[in-house]
């Protein structure tokens, strides 16, 4: 079975970019808008629709702010968290972090800032939201996870919610497999092949 390496799908960007001329704009809305399309299908068949949307400062939490964006445009009642403070954030991530900062303002609500210090807070969250979007690590991730991301990731797992991952499940070393301390167990991912995931069996 083939697979794409991280080390793979970084040349495939910088290709799709320098050799085909396709702005890393619009790269990330695509990407963004696949999984708002997978999370509408998640919520298909539940009554209530709530998500809750946690990025990271990188391009994964840019997709997540894309999604975030368009799950807002179409009435869903999103919740937004960044991992980071608003000042790590670079490019996309930061334009797409701003543009659906945008939206939530329009609906009386702010992209909330998670850390060690809001955990309490978060996990009062969870209790009754309708799935969960992982957009904090993408397919780069190659060290431990560490705080308040190992807290959060635990939360959301002992949450027992519906998890849609962005690319690869936080906490997962798209390289070999192996679980960096702790991951994202999540139902489904949004990749280049959308992987079903055996986690929410």
């Amino acid at each position: 079975m083939e697979y794409i390496t991280p080390g793979k799908m970084r040349e495939i960007d910088r290709r799709t970019q320098e050799e085909f001329g396709i702005p890393a704009t619009i790269l990330m809305e695509n990407a963004g808008r696949a999984v708002f399309q997978n999370a509408m299908e998640m919520l298909s068949e539940k009554q209530e629709k709530k998500i809750i949307v946690v990025c990271g400062r990188g391009n994964n939490g840019g997709d997540g702010f894309v999604a975030a964006r368009h799950l807002m445009n179409n009435g869903i009642d999103v919740s937004i968290f960044l991992v980071a403070d608003v000042k790590e954030l670079r490019g996309e991530a930061e334009a797409n972090y701003h543009r659906a900062e945008k939206v939530a303002q329009t609906m009386g609500k702010v992209i909330e800032v998670l850390n060690e210090e809001s955990l309490s807070s978060f996990e009062n969250k969870l209790e009754g939201t309708s799935l969960i979007i992982d957009g904090m690590f993408g397919t780069g991730l190659a060290r431990e996870v560490g705080e308040p991301e190992k807290s959060i990731i635990q939360l959301i797992n002992d949450s027992e919610k519906p998890i849609l991952a962005v690319d690869v499940p936080s906490g997962l070393d798209a390289a070999n497999g192996n679980v960096l301390g702790v991951c994202i167990k999540a139902c489904f991912s949004t990749s280049i092949t959308n992987i079903y995931l055996s986690t929410c069996h």
